[in-house]
């Protein structure tokens, strides 16, 4: 066998398989010893492997012995190849393949040099090197700057260090398309809450006890308690704002509540409850 191929079974596929495609793509020959295709390919993929000298995983699965596995991943023939990223199954292909289609495979999952430093970036932002962070996306951005990962990063990085209007810059680099990302939905959220703290929150509070009806003053200490992460008493505001006049200011108070949303996250409680009130309201 390749130095740079290895036998899993269940009790390790967890770990060779779905943990190590967080670092590196990791292909699953599903296998038997019966099986003449498999003696066709399994010299392939163990040649590629070599070649390519790490820069993916080849893991070998004997679907005889490991059923569970080969259901669980809906296996049904063999040789089966399933490529594995991030920890999601991201393609495959059934049958032995010519050496050719197998490498035009295996580059179609390997990270382009921008994405490749965006995860070095990563891991030194998670080891607090900001700075090195930044340096490394820096250079992932002229490598590669279509990569709305990459900005992505940066102005999360940046946001993190108090530098909004930097943030704000690398965000507004994102393409048309990238606030279908809800990590990217909430962090825009976050970057238009950014700042709001600085205002007199006393002051707002006191317009509101004098005039309920002042949706401007209410506005405003909604983004304020954002900034302070108080979600709960800003989604009560925003509550009032909509009771009192959905169409206000082009139904900012709906609006800010669904970025507001888009900041926690559709899982979060919060979400869910002031969802079925922002509907009693409106309906």
């Amino acid at each position: 066998m390749s130095a740079n191929a290895l036998d899993v079974n269940a009790a390790t596929f967890e770990e060779e398989v779905i943990d190590a495609s967080r670092t590196v793509p990791v292909l699953v020959d599903f296998w038997a010893p019966w099986c003449g295709p498999c003696r066709t390919l399994t010299p392939v993929l163990e040649k590629l492997a070599d070649q390519y000298q790490g820069k993916f995983r080849l893991a070998k699965v004997n679907s005889d012995d490991n059923p569970q596995l080969s259901a669980q991943y809906g296996v049904r023939s063999i040789p089966n190849v399933k490529a594995f990223v991030d920890g999601e199954l991201v393609d495959e292909f059934l049958g032995a393949q010519p050496e050719s289609a197998v490498r035009q495979f295996i580059d179609g999952l390997l990270p382009s040099a921008g994405e490749v430093l965006r995860k070095r970036a990563t891991a030194l932002s998670a080891a607090g090197d900001a700075a090195g962070a930044l340096a490394l996306l820096e250079q992932a951005a002229q490598a590669e700057g279509h990569n709305d990962a990459v900005y992505a990063d940066m102005a999360e990085i940046l946001l993190a260090q108090g530098r909004v209007d930097e943030a704000k810059a690398a965000a507004g680099k994102l393409g048309p398309l990238a606030g279908d990302d809800p990590r990217v939905r909430a962090l825009l959220a976050r970057l238009d809450f950014a700042g709001a703290g600085r205002e007199d929150a006393g002051a707002l509070r006191a317009r509101i006890e004098a005039q309920p009806a002042d949706l401007e003053a209410r506005l405003r200490l909604v983004r304020i308690d954002v900034a302070g992460q108080r979600y709960e008493p800003a989604l009560d505001q925003l509550i009032e704002i909509i009771r009192r006049d959905r169409k206000w200011n082009g139904e900012a108070g709906r609006k800010t509540m669904l970025a507001v949303f888009d900041l926690l996250g559709a899982q979060h409680e919060l979400v869910g409850r002031f969802r079925r009130k922002l509907a009693s309201v409106l309906n």
